[in-house]
């Protein structure tokens, strides 16, 4: 298991959310925040605050991409969430850590990891 990290939750579906920040809490880490869209999520950003972010590739049909930039950007790592009903993501992100819905809880903490170590 990773160290205990602050993580922010970037994901438009409220009980999709709510279910991560779940498994989060569970595996010992804080939610720093959970933001519904991409303004929310560039806020956040800027704001800053935690170790890495958990971003759903599409909110509410706006692509994620501007927040993954910002991230890179920063050097704050990032793992990308998705149903799998959605475009390829940008080459840039190929290689991104992704973890696939739906969520459980023995997927979240090697992702973390993965992400972690990039």
């Amino acid at each position: 298991m990773t160290h205990p990290r602050n993580i922010l939750v970037v994901e438009d579906e409220p009980l999709i959310a709510m279910m991560l920040e779940d498994f989060l809490d569970a595996l010992g880490h804080q939610v720093a925040a959970s933001c519904e869209s991409v303004a929310e999520a560039m806020a956040a950003v800027e704001k800053g605050g935690f170790d890495m972010a958990i971003l759903d590739v599409n909110l509410g049909g706006e692509p994620v991409w501007p927040v993954a930039e910002a991230l890179r950007e920063r050097g704050i790592p990032f793992a990308l969430a998705t149903g799998g009903h959605v475009t390829e993501p940008p080459a840039d992100f190929l290689s991104t850590p992704t973890l696939a819905k739906p969520f459980t809880m023995d997927r979240v903490e090697p992702v973390i990891e993965a992400t972690l170590a990039q």
